[in-house]
């Protein structure tokens, strides 16, 4: 059994998070962690993990970017691994976590959606094949609350791209200021908001008379608690480093 702990416990995520979990029979919720901290299962939810007097073999984060001092903190002290799956990281706080990773098992994806990641791999085959003779261009659809743009997830997709083809591309997040034909060397970055759109996800690779597109449409937030969960169940008796949704896909 699995113990875990849930910081954004009071959040959308958090409360579908324990759902997931209350379905399940490897693992249990022990605590969560939140600024609101109205109970409304049979856990306490305390403001910072430093006041939790439960002791968690993983703590999911589903919070904010600016809970990651604490969290770090926390799990250091306790030797606790850490399933965190915000968006909206800086430079300098992933620089963090991966320092952290080091010390403790840290699992970080972008997106814990296993469809995501299935996606990204993909989009390494085909820039194997296509690439040099097809324009890639990504675009990205939330829901009209999100705010950081373009998405992790985005990034992390022409990232894994990027990495493919030995980081040659450049990107491009907005052509509104560029007066220029477009370069071969570039990864169009796209963002549209609006009603309350999940997640979606295309990779168009335009070519000379024909169009490649690679999709992928989440319809709850469900996906990414299912992932995350299995994260930390995955994550528990690991040894430090740092883990992705990689590693489950090879795990399965």
């Amino acid at each position: 059994m699995v113990n875990i702990a849930i910081c954004g416990a009071n959040g959308k995520m958090g409360r579908v998070i324990h759902s997931v979990i209350s379905g399940r029979d490897d693992c249990t919720v022990v605590a969560g962690i939140d600024k609101l901290t109205d109970a409304y299962a049979d856990f306490r939810i305390y403001e910072k993990p430093q006041d939790m007097t439960e002791k968690p073999d993983v703590i999911i984060d589903f919070s904010h970017p600016s809970v990651l001092d604490d969290l770090l903190s926390y799990c250091l002290a306790n030797g606790t691994p850490l399933v965190l799956s915000t968006t909206g990281y800086s430079d300098e706080q992933i620089v963090q976590i991966k320092k952290a990773a080091e010390q403790i098992p840290l699992f970080f994806s972008f997106n814990m959606s296993l469809g995501i990641n299935l996606l990204a791999n993909l989009a390494k085959s085909a820039v194997k094949i296509l690439g040099g003779q097809f324009d890639i261009e990504i675009v990205e659809k939330h829901h009209n609350q999100k705010i950081d743009a373009p998405s992790g997830t985005a990034i992390m997709l022409a990232n894994a791209i990027n990495e493919t083809m030995d980081e040659q591309y450049n990107y491009v997040y907005d052509r509104h200021s560029r007066r220029q034909k477009r370069e071969k060397n570039e990864i169009g970055m796209h963002a549209i908001r609006g009603g309350t759109i999940v997640g979606e996800h295309d990779i168009i690779f335009a070519g000379r008379d024909e169009v490649i597109t690679l999709s992928h449409s989440a319809a709850s937030k469900e996906v990414f608690a299912v992932g995350a969960v299995n994260a930390a169940v995955y994550l528990k008796g690991k040894t430090p480093g740092l883990y992705d949704m990689s590693a489950l896909i090879e795990n399965k």
